[in-house]
């Protein structure tokens, strides 16, 4: 295991360097890890999972859309994909990747076949750390651990398919075989991870939570939604708004920055463009760490959870989950995202003059 230094503090992580594919197929090879749920997270890591030679079957209910995308995935029925409960039984290594609030529903049942020595893997902290919510205690005799990819499983599928792995986190919470360490390792190489940094269940979630509800997706449409309203209200067209609040950082900045960092991308912008981030950033920090701040003490005080819980358990989450979902999708900022994206070089075989100036002119008069 390597330590790197991360401004004073030294961090554990493992590399596929000191822990390649060949040891994880050797540390799995007696056994079969059964992924339970295809939504999400499933479909990457089964299908990383199968790519990379380990005895991988799915769980998922019959008659379903989970369970018909499985099958076109190359899964068979009876072979490599069962019910939740067949595959349950059949697996040592239960890859628990449904969502919180089926984790909760489904944990009866998948409690009465957690027998001793398999394990329980995860993909979030989320049942266990908040298990006086979610009630998901697992028996003392079995392993239990997660590798929790920074990314969607299209990102995990999709960076695979590339040759390149996303980096995940890792962490044990019991470990009742003296295995779990090789188990949980070699199932984060083989779902494709790059690099697997040590955490526990606690600290994954609350970082977790707090990244999803703030930069990764709260915070980045918030601030989305004020600057295009701004630059709309002072006259600017939609494209104009949409191209300067949005395109120019996903399309052009944000990988730049990912590649080098953002003081790289500081010290290589226009000086005005420097002067004017040097001067502002440090506002928007001050105006937005309370919010954090709140938003932190909400996840580490469990009432997030909670909250999350209680509307996702709802009869009618997915009616209302379709109409916010909607209202988001149908806002103007996005409806400019998708024109504007439509006349991008890969969405268009030969983009046709006429129909380009048709489709500008129709977005200026949203």
């Amino acid at each position: 295991m390597a330590k790197l230094n991360f401004g004073g503090t030294q961090e554990n992580v493992v590399t596929r360097e000191e822990f390649p594919l060949s040891k994880a197929q050797d540390v799995l090879k007696n056994e079969i890890v059964a992924v339970i749920g295809y939504g999400v997270q499933g479909p990457g890591q089964a299908l990383n999972q199968k790519d990379n030679g380990i005895n991988v079957i799915v769980g998922q209910r019959k008659n379903s859309k989970s369970w018909d995308k499985a099958v076109r995935d190359g899964f068979i029925e009876g072979k490599t994909l069962f019910d939740i409960e067949e595959a349950l039984e059949k697996g040592t290594i239960i890859c628990y990747l449904l969502s919180d609030a089926a984790q909760i529903a489904m944990w009866p049942t998948v409690k009465k076949h957690l027998t001793p020595g398999k394990a329980l893997y995860f993909s979030h902290g989320f049942g266990i750390t908040y298990n006086d919510q979610t009630g998901i205690v697992p028996p003392k005799d079995v392993d239990v651990f997660l590798v929790a990819p920074k990314g969607s499983g299209t990102s995990l599928r999709r960076m695979f398919l590339q040759g390149r792995g996303l980096n995940s986190s890792y962490a044990i919470f019991q470990d009742a075989t003296g295995k779990a360490f090789d188990r949980v390792i070699a199932l984060g190489i083989a779902i494709g991870s790059g690099y697997l940094f040590e955490t526990n269940f606690k600290k994954e979630v609350y970082s977790d939570l707090t990244g999803e509800r703030g930069t990764l997706m709260g915070a980045i449409q918030g601030i989305f939604a004020a600057q295009f309203e701004v630059l709309r209200k002072n006259g600017h067209s939609p494209s104009e708004a949409f191209n300067e609040t949005v395109e120019e950082l996903t399309q052009s900045l944000m990988p730049l920055v990912a590649e080098n960092g953002m003081d790289w991308m500081y010290a290589n912008c226009s000086t005005t463009a420097q002067r004017g981030a040097l001067d502002w950033w440090k506002k928007f920090r001050d105006a937005t760490l309370p919010v954090f701040t709140e938003l932190y003490e909400e996840v580490a005080e469990g009432r997030e959870a909670g909250r999350s819980i209680a509307s996702n358990s709802k009869p009618d989450y997915r009616e209302k989950l379709e109409a916010e979902l909607k209202e988001l999708a149908d806002s103007e900022m996005w409806q400019a995202g998708k024109t504007v994206r439509s006349l991008r070089p890969e969405n268009q075989a030969a983009p046709d003059k006429k129909e380009t100036e048709k489709k500008v002119s129709k977005m200026e008069t949203v």
